[in-house]
């Protein structure tokens, strides 16, 4: 009993392309080969020695299949004998390194199939994995006699990788202890396939603790223009660089401990077209970061003016956060400085304050000097571990004379 298989895989067709041959006319060939180029019917009328032609040539080999394409691929079982057999059943599994997965449209067998007839699948499947992938095809009938027979057939093709995704992470910080718990991610995608690509869609997906927002567009009049120009498209072994910036949601803000512990991001959606129109979408795993470390005790500032007058009070607000997993009793102490003085009782007791909660403090101070001074001389002391925090150049604030004319 002689049955067939055939597996074809389906792909988009190419530009027919030829290799225009030319002379000088004084040469021994004399016109011939231009006579030839124009009744080649595969070239463009009127441009004969351009490489592309007006055709369309199908794929000649099983070709290059990258991760995140669709892998689609027609099966037919064909009948070559003289007799009819009963109870065809087609099976097509898809073995990687990790897994084995059914891609049948069906798992019901046909009936009968009559001699020079056959049975048609097309199957398809999202590649997720790169490495070695294994087609495995198998059929199973019955003869007139009764006999169950059954065969395999393997391909083995390789899946590559479309594109290098490298990340890194910024935090927007002025310094140490002064932050706004922005955190800025740059995405980096080189293309390192042999042909070009239309970038349709790069995006960032975040965590359910951030907000979002895309830093790779001009904002004009009208609307926002990408920083890439209109034609979205990413040549071979060519890299991007996109930005985004998070930011903490309200809700979470207010807890310094969870941003704290936080190293999860989100995750990177891309989506591309290459040749044709074929689709290909990437997703990368969770993006992870290390979450800066601000101590025990967190301080940072809400409220500080630009410029104030020379030896005239100013205001500022503080935010001490416990970032610890137990309660503190926090005294706060502050030191002068050659040109900083803090206006106040030093030595004061702030109280207790939970694991994770904020207390705001309101400072007032002034500066004997000049220029541009940092503030500086905070000390935070906890009672229970008799440990002090220092706090030094948390800001700056520009110290002008109110006296002395611009002009002067």
């Amino acid at each position: 009993m002689n049955m067939n298989k055939l597996l074809m895989r389906l792909t988009k067709p190419t530009l027919f392309t030829n290799m225009p041959v030319t002379c000088e006319d004084r040469d021994l060939p004399g016109d011939l080969f231009c006579r030839l180029m124009k009744e080649d019917p595969s070239t463009v009328k009127g441009a004969e020695a351009l490489m592309l032609g007006e055709m369309l040539t199908l794929p000649q080999n099983f070709g290059n299949i990258f991760l995140g394409e669709t892998f689609s691929s027609y099966i037919s079982v064909h009948n070559d004998s003289s007799q009819v057999v009963k109870d065809i059943l087609v099976k097509a599994d898809l073995q990687t390194s990790s897994q084995r997965l059914n891609l049948s449209a069906s798992n019901n067998a046909v009936t009968e199939l009559k001699p020079e007839s056959c049975v048609d699948d097309v199957i398809h499947h999202e590649v997720k994995e790169i490495g070695t992938h294994i087609l495995v095809c198998a059929v199973s009938y019955t003869t007139q006699a009764g006999e169950k027979l059954y065969f395999r057939k393997f391909f083995k093709f390789q899946v590559l990788k479309p594109l290098d995704v490298k990340t890194k992470f910024y935090n927007a910080e002025v310094c140490l202890f002064l932050s706004t718990d922005e955190v800025f991610l740059e995405a980096q995608i080189q293309n390192i396939t042999t042909s070009s690509m239309f970038m349709e869609k790069v995006s960032l997906e975040p965590s359910m603790m951030y907000n979002v927002a895309e830093l790779n567009t001009v904002e004009t009049e009208d609307e926002g223009t990408s920083t890439f120009g209109k034609m979205s498209y990413l040549q071979p072994m060519d890299t991007r660089q996109y930005l985004y910036c998070l930011k903490p949601k309200p809700e979470f803000a207010e807890k310094a401990g969870i941003i704290k512990g936080v190293t999860v991001i989100g995750k990177l959606d891309i989506v591309w077209k290459t040749n044709l129109g074929e689709r290909g979408r990437l997703q990368t795993s969770q993006l992870q970061r290390m979450a800066p470390g601000y101590g025990d005790v967190r301080l940072s500032l809400e409220m500080i003016p630009d410029t104030v007058n020379l030896e005239e009070p100013f205001d500022i607000t503080c935010k001490i956060t416990n970032c610890s997993e137990r309660t503190m009793d926090l005294v706060l102490e502050m030191c002068n400085t050659c040109s900083i003085h803090w206006c106040g009782v030093s030595g004061r007791q702030l109280g207790k304050v939970s694991p994770s909660a904020s207390l705001a403090l309101p400072l007032k101070l002034l500066s004997s000097v000049q220029g541009l001074q940092s503030i500086s001389g905070l000390r935070l002391t906890d009672t229970f571990l008799k440990r002090t925090y220092e706090y030094d150049d948390v800001a700056q604030v520009c110290v002008v004379c109110p006296y002395m004319s611009r002009e002067s």
